[in-house]
């Protein structure tokens, strides 16, 4: 891997180049601040607290089994609204978990060597939150002492919550061991991304960051953690970069576009 080059960075404020250690806030080549990236985290603590909170999850899933199987009944509450506090609980902890197994996926990622553990560990958090909420939709549905409303309520809050924790739980831009190592070690210096961006960049003025108001820098390891997973195709192209996933830009077509609408002015 390359060394890493030394890197001046300019005061937001005084117009100054930062030292290192120092608290001021830089800003980018175009003048956009930029703060720095937090550390990137411990992947096996994420892991074990997201299936903490998974287990809890099934916890609350059972309680309101019980609920509706009879055993469990709190008298200062009805049964439609014991229902309704265990499914919410549920669907915090499995939401909750899953972001944790995500960001631990992005960290220490899986090998695409083993296809069945690669497919695993991305879809985990999608097969909780199955788990966490379909036995509960069978047992309410088949239910002879559960009146109509309860059912037709209880049912559309667990299908909702099934929905929206499958979706928040899966990861639309999962990363393999090779993909992060191929990244390391073709980009060594530092990187750029945005606040609701999904890919990072190599260079703070490249045109795509153009209208951005604030960036954030750090390196490879730290956008990929943070959800940056695949390079801005612009800078790949100015820096000659292959092997490293891409956004799916056409860049040719997009530099001629630019160029034209210059000429154009």
């Amino acid at each position: 891997m390359a060394e890493k080059k030394e890197k001046k960075i300019i005061d937001a404020d005084t117009g100054l180049e930062v030292k290192a250690g120092s608290k001021k806030k830089p800003v980018s080549s175009t003048g956009a601040p930029m703060h720095e990236a937090a550390p990137v985290g411990n992947a096996k603590g994420l892991r074990i607290g997201a299936v903490i909170l998974w287990v809890l999850a099934l916890v609350f899933e059972v309680l309101a089994l019980l609920v509706v199987l009879g055993k469990v009944d709190l008298k200062f509450m009805s049964e439609l609204a014991q229902l309704i506090v265990f499914l919410v609980l549920d669907f915090v902890c499995v939401v909750i978990g899953s972001q944790l197994w995500k960001k631990a996926n992005h960290i220490d990622p899986a090998s695409e060597k083993n296809p069945t553990k690669f497919w695993l560990w991305n879809n985990m958090g999608v097969l909780v939150s199955t788990v966490a909420f379909i036995p509960f939709v069978i047992v309410l549905l088949s239910s002879k002492d559960t009146d109509k409303k309860t059912k037709a309520i209880g049912t559309v809050v667990a299908v909702i919550a099934l929905m929206i924790a499958g979706v928040s739980s899966y990861d639309f831009n999962p990363v393999s061991a090779e993909q992060l190592d191929a990244a390391v070690e073709a980009i060594s210096d530092d990187v750029y991304w945005t606040r609701f961006g999904h890919v990072y960049h190599t260079h703070d003025d490249c045109q795509a960051l153009n209208q951005s108001e604030e960036l954030t820098y750090g390196t490879v390891e730290q956008a990929i953690a943070a959800n940056r997973t695949r390079l801005c195709a612009f800078c790949a192209k100015r820096d000659d970069i292959t092997g490293v996933v891409t956004d799916d830009a056409n860049v040719d077509e997009l530099i001629d576009a630019i160029t034209e609408a210059g000429s154009a002015d």
